[in-house]
C-alpha cells in the first residue's frame, strides 16, 4: 500500500515539472535574450525585460493551456478513481 503512495507522489511531481516546464523556459529564453540585447545597447530598462516576460507566459500558457489541463485532468482523476480502493 506505501508503494501506491511513493508512485502517486513521483507521478505528481513529475506531472508538475512536465506542466511548470514550458512557462519557465519560455520566461528563461526570453529573459536570456533581452539581457544579451540590453547588454549589447547599454538598456538598463527592467520593466521592459518583466513585460516581455509576462508575455511570454501568457502565450505558452495560451498555447499549451489544452495540453496542461488535460494532464492535470488526467491525473486528477486517476487519483480519485483510486482514493477509494487506497483507503480500504
Amino acid at each position: 500500500m506505501e508503494q501506491v503512495f511513493i508512485r502517486a507522489s513521483q507521478e505528481a511531481l513529475i506531472l508538475t515539472v512536465l506542466v511548470s516546464g514550458p512557462p519557465i523556459l519560455a520566461a528563461l529564453v526570453i529573459g536570456l535574450v533581452l539581457a544579451i540585447v540590453q547588454a549589447l545597447t547599454q538598456i538598463q530598462e527592467q520593466t521592459l525585460s518583466m513585460a516581455a516576460k509576462i508575455l511570454a507566459v501568457f502565450g505558452v500558457l495560451y498555447l499549451a493551456g489544452y495540453w496542461m489541463a488535460s494532464h492535470i485532468h488526467r491525473f486528477t482523476y486517476i487519483i480519485f478513481s483510486e482514493f477509494p480502493r487506497w483507503i480500504h
